[in-house]
């Protein structure tokens, strides 16, 4: 079970369910290899709905690696994510969402 007052999300890849989190240093380690613009441009371009493949496939290792992956982007070129891309869109967005604000009270 993900905690989302965590900012955790799951995502299953290659039949494995993982928990992904953006912590600090998972959020220093995405800003810095950007390849464009800060931390709040990617917000920006999600937001708007303008984020790139490399926007998402940069935002799911960041994640990956805040829950404790030890894994690189070249390891995800060729995994089974379920869901296909649309739910690797709507994981990374959940990330970035949830790592800056909470979840709404229920």
């Amino acid at each position: 079970m993900v905690n989302p007052y965590r900012g955790e999300v799951a995502l299953i890849i290659d039949g494995q369910r993982h928990v992904l989190r953006l912590t600090l240093g998972a959020l220093a380690e995405l800003e810095a290899g950007l390849h464009s613009g800060s931390l709040v441009e990617l917000v920006q371009r999600f937001e708007t709905g303008a984020f790139s493949t490399r926007d998402v496939l940069a935002l799911i290792v960041a994640g990956l690696r805040g829950g404790g992956w030890q894994g690189t982007a070249a390891d995800l070129l060729q995994a089974e994510i379920a869901g296909g891309p649309m739910t690797a869109a709507k994981v990374a967005a959940e990330l970035l969402a949830r790592a800056f604000m909470l979840p709404e009270a229920g």
